[in-house]
């Protein structure tokens, strides 16, 4: 009988210790994957914050180029002023052909750079588009309309690179 004892004894030891064996191996399993819940959790935070990078570091390398682009644009608008004024000169013909060739080709080159005019002519003057540098009195026209366009202005996009400068019915 005692030897029953003594048997029973170890067996329930042996099935203590199994029993905290197993809690112990279910806690490290249980620990284990609340470690790989949080690393994968910070994985997918990094791959996120290296997107986000990625697209900030791209809208930053777009609105550098378009910066430079509008600072080339903005120097070179002004040969297109002069061909307009020599335009209206009235030359003879053959030379006011040629500098009509000229500004085609000009703005043809503003054209595939998505470079458009500004004209506000006989439209409402908007100070967004537009500079208003003398008003002029008007019988026949609406007040605050544009009357006349001193230099014209251009934008890329929505973006205005010059203002039009213009005179305003009183």
């Amino acid at each position: 009988m005692e030897e029953n004892k003594k048997t029973e004894t170890t067996e329930q030891k042996k099935k203590s210790s199994s029993k905290q064996e197993i809690e112990r191996l279910q806690q490290e399993l249980e620990d284990a994957k609340r470690l790989g819940d949080e690393y994968k959790d910070k994985w997918m935070r990094s791959v996120a914050e290296f997107d986000n990078y990625k697209k900030r570091n791209a809208r930053l390398w777009q609105d550098a180029f378009d910066e430079g682009v509008k600072n080339v644009i903005v120097k070179i608008l002004p040969v297109g002023d002069n061909l307009d004024w020599a335009i209206s000169m009235g030359l003879d013909e053959k030379t006011t052909e040629g500098l009509i060739q000229l500004r085609k080709k000009f703005n043809d080159t503003l054209a595939s750079m998505e470079i458009t005019e500004i004209d506000p002519t006989g439209e409402i003057f908007d100070p967004n588009i537009a500079e208003a540098v003398m008003q002029v009195e008007s019988e026949t026209d609406a007040p605050d309309t544009v009357k006349t366009v001193f230099q014209k202005g251009y934008k890329i996009k929505d973006k205005i690179i010059r203002y039009a400068k213009v005179s305003v019915v009183k």
